[in-house]
């Protein structure tokens, strides 16, 4: 699974606009999931990143062995 987020606002038709940046990284026809999160403020904000940082901060090189494993057909 990867994963990817963004700031936006819902357009008075209904519509997200995704970054070009995001919407590049998802193949065409992929199945993706949505949620919607609104009335945060910036300190949420900064705790989710506080939060993001220090989760990264304990993934090392070694943990990789498990991607490997997920995206390799062989081990299926």
């Amino acid at each position: 699974m990867k994963t990817a987020d963004f700031r936006g606002e819902i357009n008075p038709n209904g519509q997200i606009a995704v970054p070009r940046e995001i919407a590049s990284q998802v193949p065409p026809g992929e199945k993706i999931e949505v949620l919607i999160r609104w009335g945060t403020t910036d300190d949420d904000a900064d705790w989710r990143e506080a939060g993001r940082r220090r989760f990264e901060a304990a993934y090392g090189s070694d943990d990789s062995v498990y991607e490997q494993l997920i995206n390799d057909a062989s081990t299926r």
